[in-house]
């Protein structure tokens, strides 16, 4: 059997190992098992440290992502509070160009959504943050067909009031008083006196006592005096139809014949009349119908 020396000399000494050919095998075969359990700990260390790294990573990303995610919808809920007044806005304007509203149907074009397409969905994101996205996609397919729907509709209306920009200017278009707060609304309500339901026909705004009264649009006085329940009270005939009236005034500012422009003031809030406190009662009618005075305030109250 062939062995194997090994040899170490110095200055004082020489020291010598031998080793048979079994014996270099299993040393080998020692130092190779050594080397491969350090390379395979190392190994799943690294491994270990990597995959904590990424996954902290991936957390931190997805942290973002669904913080920016939280944040696109709140802007999409505010933009859709702002298209919804912008279409209270377009049925007033309609109003004023003396246009149908848009029908409701053909509203809803901007409210469906469409199928979501799953193998447009990224495979690398989180199946949550796919749903999320697939969600901020149809509410934002659904702004845009409201904003165009909008655009159209505005450029109908601008079209028609360049037309018709003498006769608009007759149609009460402004609120009332230009401070206080809508206490009843048009529709049915229990009389605050006797409470019994009826209709009621105009808009109470309580305001107090003194408070200027405008006139909505352009028009000629028809009455202007105290009347029962009205208490003192102004009607004005605008023309083309329209007419408005204001009860329970403390102080009339004008006189029967009298013409007014829009924002003159034809006199003060009060409390005369069938009347439990200060307030202005303001109706508007067409043609003999009465309508929600809401429908035509350019600049509908908070």
């Amino acid at each position: 059997m062939g062995r194997y020396l090994f040899q170490k000399e110095s200055k004082h000494s020489v020291r010598q190992w031998r080793f048979d050919k079994t014996q270099v095998v299993a040393l080998l075969g020692s130092i190779f098992i050594v080397l491969s359990a350090f390379t395979f700990l190392l190994s799943d260390f690294l491994s270990q440290y990597l995959y904590e790294q990424r996954l902290n990573e991936f957390r931190l990303n997805y942290e973002k992502v669904t913080s920016n995610l939280d944040d696109l919808k709140t802007r999409l809920a505010t933009i859709d509070k702002k298209i919804n007044i912008i279409e209270d806005k377009d049925r007033a304007v309609r109003n004023y160009a003396g246009m149908p509203e848009i029908d409701q149907d053909i509203r809803l074009v901007g409210i469906g959504g469409h199928p979501l397409n799953t193998g447009q969905q990224s495979d690398n994101i989180a199946p949550v943050i796919n749903k999320e996205l697939a969600a901020l996609e149809i509410n934002i397919d659904k702004l845009s067909r409201q904003v165009n729907l909008e655009i159209e509709s505005y450029g109908s209306v601008y079209k028609e009031v360049k037309e018709n920009i003498k006769r608009i200017s007759k149609i009460p278009s402004i609120k009332p008083v230009s401070s206080g707060f809508l206490n009843s609304s048009f529709g049915y309500r229990k009389d605050p006196i006797d409470n019994v339901m009826r209709f009621h026909h105009g808009q109470d705004f309580s305001v107090q006592t003194g408070t200027p009264v405008l006139a909505p649009a352009a028009g000629v006085v028809k009455r202007a005096y105290y009347a029962g329940g009205f208490g003192n009270h102004i009607k004005l005939d605008h023309g083309n139809g329209y007419t408005t009236l204001f009860a329970h005034l403390s102080k009339i500012k004008v006189k029967h014949g009298e013409k007014v422009e829009r924002g003159d003031i034809i006199g003060l809030t009060g409390n005369t009349g069938r009347s439990t406190a200060p307030h202005l009662h303001y109706e508007i009618h067409h043609n003999g119908e009465p309508k929600n005075p809401l429908d035509y305030f350019f600049h509908i109250a908070d």
